[in-house]
C-alpha cells in the first residue's frame, strides 16, 4: 500500500511517500499548495500510489487538495476524529483500527495533526507517552498505558512568541533562530531576546512535562516532532526522542486502516 502523504500546517506543508509503514521522499514547502502539489505530483508518477493521505489544520486549503486528488485520479483520505473509536468501544475489527482510542468530550475539536502524531508515536514507541509538536503552536498529547488519548496541552509556539514581540513593540527586532546555546546573560537586545527564547521556552516545556507526569503518575516516554523541536530541545535535560517524520507517518498509518 502506497500513499502520497500531505501535512498542511499553518506555516508550511510537508509531503512524502508512505509505503507499508516507511516514509521517504520528504520535503517541506513554505509556499503552500502551489509548490507542495508539484512535489506530490512527482511522488505519484510511476510509484504505484493509490491515494493521498491528508492531514490539515488549515480548512480553507482542503478544497484545493481535494480537487488536486481528483485531477490525479486518486482518492483523498483525510485524518479526522472519525478515524478513531471512543475508549471502551472497540469493534470486532479493532486490529484494523488506529493504535489509540479517544477519551475526550468533543473529539471533533481535536486538531487532526495531533491525532496523527499520537497514533504514529504509539505505533513507533508504545505507550504511555507524551508527544509534543513544536510548530507554529506547541502542542502536547497524553496517551496513557492503555493507549487511550486523555487530552493535551496547547501553548504558543516559538514563531508566535517571536513575531508577537516584534509586532507589538517599537524597538525589538524580529529575532533569528540561529544555532548554539543561550548566552550567560543578554548584553545586547538580540542576546537578551535569545536568552528569553531558549531558556524561557525550555523552561515551559520542562514544566509542562513535569506537571503531566505528576497529574497522571505515569513514566511517560517523551516524543517530539515539528520544525522547532531540535532547536528547542538541544541540551534540555529531558529524554525526548525527536522524530521529524512522525506526522507524515501517523497520517499514512491512520489512512491505511
Amino acid at each position: 500500500m502506497k500513499f502520497a502523504v500531505v501535512d498542511v500546517g499553518n506555516t508550511s506543508t510537508a509531503v512524502g511517500l508512505w509505503s507499508d509503514g516507511r516514509v521517504t521522499c520528504v520535503s517541506h514547502w513554505d509556499g503552500g499548495f502551489a509548490e507542495a502539489s508539484g512535489a506530490v505530483r512527482e511522488i505519484v508518477e510511476g510509484k504505484g500510489v493509490t491515494a493521498i493521505a491528508y492531514v490539515s489544520v488549515v480548512p480553507k486549503r482542503d478544497r484545493f487538495w481535494k480537487d488536486f486528488a481528483k485531477e490525479l485520479g486518486l482518492e483523498l483520505r483525510q485524518v479526522s476524529h472519525r478515524c478513531f473509536q471512543s475508549a471502551g468501544r472497540r469493534t470486532r475489527n479493532a486490529d484494523r483500527e488506529p493504535p489509540i482510542t479517544l477519551d475526550y468530550p468533543h473529539p471533533e475539536t481535536i486538531g487532526a495533526d495531533r491525532l496523527a502524531d499520537a497514533a504514529g508515536a504509539v505505533s513507533r514507541y508504545g505507550a504511555p507517552l507524551i508527544v509534543m509538536d513544536f510548530g507554529t503552536a506547541l502542542t502536547a498529547a497524553v496517551v496513557t498505558r492503555d493507549r487511550v488519548w486523555r487530552g493535551g496541552v496547547i501553548a504558543p509556539g516559538f514563531p508566535l512568541m517571536r513575531d508577537y514581540l516584534f509586532e507589538r513593540t517599537a524597538k525589538l527586532p524580529r529575532m533569528k533562530i540561529g544555532t548554539g546555546r543561550a548566552p550567560k546573560i543578554g548584553r545586547t537586545t538580540e542576546e537578551a531576546m535569545r536568552f528569553g527564547a531558549l531558556v524561557g521556552y525550555r523552561g515551559m516545556v520542562r514544566e509542562i512535562v513535569t506537571e503531566l507526569k505528576r497529574n497522571f503518575k505515569e513514566d511517560f516516554r517523551l516524543v517530539a516532532t515539528g520544525g522547532f523541536a531540535k532547536w528547542v530541545l538541544k541540551d534540555l535535560d529531558l529524554p525526548f526522542v525527536i522524530d521529524p517524520t512522525l506526522t507524515l507517518y501517523g497520517t499514512g498509518l491512520v489512512c491505511a486502516t
